[in-house]
């Protein structure tokens, strides 16, 4: 949902109030609505296995939405989740991260579907993640995008059952992990 028609920076975005439940987008302030509590569940199931898998190894961090990613001037977003490496680009502050992530994790719900799946992809893209991951609750999916030369490309799919290897972290991830209890 649009809130105005003109363009914001991150300079406007930065004066809203703490909570306020919008994104920065291409230039635009965009409400984001509470996710349903199966976004919720997949969401924390991917988090504590990703924070496992890097605290165990000292890899980086994982960290999870609501939480301010600043990519330029024009966009600003909370992604479902974000990893960021030890040596990455990418810093963590207090008030957000800026730059790209190593990988970034988005989970679909029907009020963003279109913004993960076409701006914001292109804008991971643009600014340098090396990893998108699509995951899909209605189709019980995880789709890993890798970032080539040619840009965003296929890295595996799986959808009801299944793995699919992020090349970034070095994990396999069979999909039950996300869609089911564990």
């Amino acid at each position: 949902m649009r809130l105005l028609e003109r363009k914001y920076t991150v300079e406007d975005y930065e004066k809203l109030p703490e909570g306020s439940p919008y994104e920065l987008i291409e230039g635009e302030l965009v409400m984001s609505p509470s996710p349903s509590f199966e976004h919720f569940k997949n969401s924390k199931r991917l988090f504590v296995k990703l924070y496992g898998l890097l605290k165990k190894a000292g890899k980086g961090e994982v960290i999870y939405a609501p939480f301010d990613l600043y990519l330029d001037e024009e966009d600003a977003y909370h992604p479902d989740l974000m990893v960021i490496l030890k040596g990455s680009k990418a810093k963590i502050t207090s008030e957000g991260v800026y730059g790209s992530p190593d990988v970034v994790i988005e989970i679909l719900s029907p009020s963003n579907a279109y913004y993960d799946l076409k701006i914001k992809k292109n804008v991971y893209e643009k600014a340098g993640a090396r990893e998108y991951w699509i995951i899909d609750p209605i189709e019980k999916s995880v789709g890993i995008y890798k970032n080539t030369q040619e840009g965003f490309k296929m890295l595996c799919r799986a959808e009801g059952k299944g793995k699919v290897f992020s090349e970034v972290l070095e994990l396999e991830l069979e999909i039950s992990e996300v869609f089911s209890e564990v």
